[in-house]
């Protein structure tokens, strides 16, 4: 009699035939570009990290290579991608590995969770889909899959937990190779069939297992997360003033840019996190620049 398939069965065949072409996701991708990818991915979506990481990836194809860069050389590439920390967290990143690990991302979680900015997630997305780890790989998409086709609630809450992380492992298949493609297939299906708001049963692999489907879909009972917009916040008086600077090697003058923002108290704060980041700094001349920049002394 043949086996009945499992979830990790279902979502793995879907995903060869279903997933989109990504560049991290091709053959001979290195380590280095998974952790890129992961890095960029988070909070952006993959149609604004697309242009930035194949640029980047022509430019830095190993850390070596954005090691021997300044940082303002990593911001300047980042763009508008959003949350440029990122870019500071990559460079310092890439200085790590070089030094630490002779320029090879390493492969055990413990090395990977002690890299600048590497937290849970990421860790075990590059052990997972660079090096073909056995590891439970939980976004929000995960989450909301998993808390329906096995716990049949509607979503999988705010942030993940080690419930979360012991509910994903349990579907994983046990050679670690299957389990990692196991991992991209939640990942990819949570993305674009198992939606939070239009989640498209009829064309889930998952739909006659799936405990949600078989409860009637009931809906969630959590409180709808606030959307936050962007216009006149201090995220967007940042990317304004940071922008000046990315622009103009050289340095900016402080009246230019508070000029370049109405709010002129919003504008001082939006300078004094961007420095308190480190995204910006004060040359001799009084000047402010991104950080290491050739000309920003």
């Amino acid at each position: 009699m043949p086996r009945a398939l499992t979830i990790a069965d279902r979502a793995i065949r879907w995903y060869q035939t279903s997933a989109r072409d990504l560049p991290w996701r091709r053959s001979g991708t290195t380590a280095w570009g998974v952790l890129v990818s992961e890095i960029m991915l988070q909070q952006t979506p993959v149609s604004r990290v697309l242009p930035v990481y194949e640029g980047w990836l022509a430019r830095w194809p190993r850390p070596a290579d954005l090691a021997a860069e300044p940082a303002a050389e990593a911001i300047r590439a980042w763009g508008r991608l959003g949350y440029p920390r990122r870019a500071l967290r990559l460079h310092a990143c890439a200085a790590m590995v070089t030094d630490r690990y002779g320029g090879v991302v390493p492969d055990d979680l413990a090395s990977l969770l002690a890299l600048p900015g590497v937290g849970a997630y990421t860790a075990r997305a590059v052990a997972a889909f660079a090096y073909g780890r056995r590891e439970p790989v939980v976004d929000t998409n995960v989450r909301r899959l998993a808390a329906r086709a096995v716990l049949g609630r509607a979503d999988g809450g705010a942030a993940t937990t080690t419930a979360d992380l012991a509910t994903v492992e349990a579907l994983l298949p046990e050679e670690p190779a299957e389990a990692a493609r196991a991992s991209a297939a939640f990942m990819e299906l949570g993305a674009l069939v198992c939606t939070a708001r239009r989640p498209g049963c009829q064309d889930c692999p998952l739909r006659d297992a799936c405990a949600w489907r078989a409860a009637g879909s009931p809906p969630s009972t959590a409180p709808r997360p606030r959307s936050q917009g962007y216009a006149g916040t201090d995220r967007q008086a940042r990317g304004v003033l940071l922008a000046l600077c990315r622009d103009q090697p050289a340095g900016v003058a402080l009246a230019a840019l508070l000029d370049a923002w109405p709010d002129r108290e919003q504008g001082h704060r939006a300078l004094s996190s961007l420095i308190a980041d480190g995204l910006v700094v004060r040359s001799h001349s009084g000047h402010f620049a991104l950080p290491g920049g050739a000309r920003a002394r």
